[in-house]
């Protein structure tokens, strides 16, 4: 039976780390049919690791959008009746981070958000393979002694190709495949990129020594390194599963609309869930009528016909955007260091190459921090109600969020400042919820 959420019928969708669902999911399936619903929302969070926070945030999200409907200024659509789907996946923040604070607008990742979570707590949630523990391990002693030579670092580089899983998905272009790619001289570059200066005058760059420095990149780097773990496992579970349940969702409730958002790498697992839908299911026929990435930790190229860098090659979800009767929307944030800063540092660890700095942000940036790239994407900036956005079906809008998304310290700064008004009335609006 469907629990309540903020005023909407609710269910959860729970995946374990292989995509597999709860016993809870098959009866999803049947008390759908019988909710008498017009539209469904499913919305994936991003880096939270527990049940809770996760509903925390689904639960701010949605009496945002709850708050927008009882507007007496707001005219709903006649006959529209809305459920909520909270996908719940294990993801985790990356260690060290701070759980940013509820009223910031993030979906933080710990119940007790004044307890910051460490490498040594958290590492081992996101490598759990056993054969992945022992390089963990050293990896963390490393960092704890900080030792101040180049072969140490080196030794760092090399511990960490033993814990990166290989993609589980075919042609990934944006995926960490190995660091064999990786010359000393790129490695050093990275660690002395990724020592981000914080607020504090300076933050690593005022630590005693270059060698300092770079240990703190070393961090960051190892932080990356969880980042693309999670990511992998939400394409998989994202193509594998969730695309696979729409269509028979689908199946047995074929009038029913599905809205589909994601946040962080939950963007990327519904984005990968078009990919798992089945043949047959795109423009007219497709029942997904809105796909809504808020601050997207994946590429963004992921949808590109052509790759900028190399025509020859396109995004791994090139075509997917057929599979989507209604607009295509992403909001970006120059607030957001997560996928400013932290995604493209990755690509050296991928072993790719690039001609200077500048071009290697562009080529490996997330949808966070631009939007979509070579979709003909319009772009118009986050607006309250009574905005009116330009939503065509199939077509990209990016969501500039430089004036709302603002919220949140380092590293990852408003990556998850995300429930706003602003947010909620696109849902309404592109949602077609709201005349």
């Amino acid at each position: 039976m469907s629990d309540s959420l903020a005023g909407f019928p609710f269910w959860t969708l729970q995946f374990d780390k292989n995509g597999v669902p709860s016993d809870a999911v098959a009866s999803f399936l049947n008390e759908v049919k019988t909710a008498d619903l017009s539209d469904l929302f499913i919305f994936s969070h991003g880096w939270n690791n527990d049940q809770a926070t996760a509903l925390d945030l689904y639960t701010r999200f949605f009496t945002a959008v709850k708050a927008l409907l009882n507007d007496p200024a707001v005219a709903s659509r006649p006959g529209a009746k809305a459920g909520v789907a909270g996908v719940i996946w294990p993801s985790i923040l990356f260690p060290g981070d701070t759980p940013p604070a509820a009223d910031a607008g993030g979906a933080s990742s710990f119940s007790d958000a004044g307890q910051q979570p460490t490498l040594e707590s958290e590492l081992p949630k996101a490598f759990c393979d056993p054969d992945q523990q022992a390089a963990v391990q050293e990896l963390a002693e490393l960092l704890a002694s900080r030792p101040p030579t180049e072969e140490a670092l080196l030794s760092f580089r090399d511990k960490l190709r033993q814990i990166i899983t290989p993609p589980q998905l075919p042609s990934q272009q944006d995926d960490l495949e190995s660091l064999t790619g990786v010359t000393n001289d790129q490695w050093f570059d990275l660690l002395n990129a990724a020592a981000q200066p914080t607020d504090d005058e300076g933050g690593a760059a005022s630590l005693n020594g270059p060698f300092e420095r770079l240990w703190e990149g070393a961090k960051n780097v190892l932080r990356v390194a969880t980042y693309w773990e999670m990511k992998n496992r939400a394409g998989v579970i994202g193509k594998g599963s969730l695309g696979p349940l729409l269509g028979t969702l689908h199946t047995g409730s074929p009038a029913l609309r599905i809205h589909l958002l994601g946040h962080s790498f939950g963007a990327r697992l519904v984005s990968y869930a078009l990919a798992g839908l089945p043949d047959g299911l795109s423009g007219e026929k497709s029942p997904v009528k809105m796909l809504f990435l808020l601050q997207g930790a994946f590429s963004h190229f992921a949808f590109a016909e052509k790759l900028p860098f190399d025509g020859t090659r396109s995004g791994d979800l090139n075509g997917m955007a057929q599979r989507v009767d209604g607009p295509l929307l992403a909001t970006f944030s120059s607030k957001d260091t997560a996928v400013g800063v932290a995604y493209p540092a990755a690509a050296v660890l991928a072993g790719q190459d690039a001609s200077d700095a500048t071009d290697l942000m562009y080529r490996w940036e997330g949808m966070g921090c631009d939007g979509a790239q070579e979709v003909d994407a319009a772009i118009k900036a986050l607006e309250p109600f009574p905005v009116v956005y330009p939503f065509k079906a199939g077509e990209w809008l990016n969501l500039d969020g430089n004036e709302v998304i603002i919220a949140g310290g380092p590293p990852s700064g408003a990556h998850s400042d995300i429930v706003h008004p602003e947010t909620a009335w696109v849902v309404l609006a592109a949602s077609r919820m709201v005349t």
